[in-house]
């Protein structure tokens, strides 16, 4: 029996992004059974390739991460010739999506009107720091400063110390995940439209939605939110605590969880202690509960406390490394470590892939590409050029 295709099989992408927002939306594109045709400047590539250490055969763990299932073609977009290829490549995508800086495609002449007379079919999504709207509007975007910008920051770190960003550039990935959830929705109406669209996303507005019930609290009642460490601002017991050999994690969700939860530790009068019975008392007391919680949990080691728990129905887990999380078994069931083997770095072990479809699943098909490893074969077999010309291309430095 032949293996199904993936949900996009047949979908043509074109990839002029770079870092990591972009890169992983068109990697989930790819994932999802697109053909992603990686554009990259002919000197050096995606600026990733050269963050490093560690590197594998050459290669960045950085690019390695975000730019699998992709084919990559070197084109130096300031010449003529590099502007025609791009000018027919996007005339055969289905989807464009670029970080450029606003109206650095329009100067390529491949901006909006352009695509409405030659390719109005086409997709084209705009990811940038601060959209194409407002005051702001033509500022560079990186995920640190607005991190520090949207009020993210504001809300990470303990309480008595100094504003933390998140450990991944976790505004880039979001906006990467609400790039490729915007292009889908603008796929699924060009059959009702017959024409493709313009989609914008912007760290900025990312950064922005991602302070989901944080923002709630201050848009409905005014509360400005503050650091809880590990914390939650609205629900206790909610947090790490302390064991005699390290910390774990626990969440209590609701009343009743926390009246399996004081059971499960040995004080099930906490639960019928006025300061405690109901979520909104535990928060208004809660660095008397958590006080009380830890000087508990240090009675006896995470895992006798986490099998107690689990028993109970209370969430909880122990804190693992990134190695820890990654080499557990559970992580192999579910398929998130790949194995692909790459030209230059050989066997590679890659992230899975979160998404699972029973019917057309998504697929490592490709390891990341090297530079330019595509270019013959994309000019050849997408755009009908011949070996003299890729070669004289090839002499310019178009490629």
């Amino acid at each position: 029996m032949a293996a199904a295709e993936g949900a996009l099989a047949g979908l043509r992408v074109l990839d002029l992004t770079r870092i990591l927002a972009g890169p992983l939306c068109t990697m989930m594109l790819g994932d999802l059974g697109a053909d992603v045709i990686k554009v990259e400047p002919v000197a050096g590539g995606d600026d990733t390739r050269g963050w490093g250490p560690p590197f594998a055969g050459g290669e960045s763990a950085y690019f390695l991460g975000v730019n699998r299932n992709k084919r990559s073609l070197t084109l130096d977009l300031a010449t003529e010739a590099g502007r025609e290829i791009l000018a027919g490549l996007v005339a055969r995508a289905d989807v464009l999506v670029e970080n450029f800086k606003t109206g650095t495609l329009e100067t390529w002449g491949v901006g909006d009107a352009w695509l409405a007379d030659h390719a109005p079919r086409v997709v084209r999504c705009s990811i940038t720091g601060y959209g194409t709207s407002g005051p702001r509007a033509r500022q560079p975007g990186y995920d640190f400063i607005l991190q520090a910008e949207s009020g993210l920051m504001s809300i990470c770190g303990a309480p008595d110390g100094p504003p933390t960003k998140y450990g991944v550039a976790i505004v880039d990935v979001c906006t990467g995940m609400l790039a490729c959830s915007a292009i889908l929705a603008a796929l699924q109406a060009r059959p009702r439209t017959g024409r493709g669209q313009r989609v914008e996303v912007s760290l900025h507005d990312a950064a922005l939605a991602m302070l989901v019930n944080v923002a709630s609290s201050y848009l409905v009642a005014g509360q400005e939110a503050r650091r809880f460490g590990n914390g939650h601002p609205t629900i206790v017991p909610y947090t790490t605590y302390p064991t005699r050999d390290g910390q774990m994690a626990v969440a209590v969700g609701n009343d009743a969880q926390f009246a399996r939860f004081a059971e499960a530790v040995g004080r099930p009068e906490w639960a019928r202690d006025a300061r405690f019975t109901r979520n909104r008392d535990r928060v208004v007391h809660r660095d008397v509960l958590d006080g009380l919680v830890a000087d508990v949990l240090r009675g006896d080691v995470a895992r006798a406390w986490l099998d107690r728990l689990r028993a109970a129905g209370v969430p909880c887990g122990r804190i693992n490394t990134v190695a820890q999380a990654l080499d557990d078994p559970h992580a192999a069931a579910r398929g998130m470590v790949e194995a692909v083997e790459h030209p230059a770095a050989g066997a590679l072990r890659l992230l899975g892939i979160p998404f699972k479809l029973a019917g057309t699943p998504a697929t490592v098909r490709r390891p990341p590409p090297t530079l330019g490893q595509h270019t013959e074969e994309i000019l050849r077999d997408e755009l009908g050029l011949g070996a003299a010309r890729v070669a004289e291309l090839r002499a310019q430095k178009v490629i």
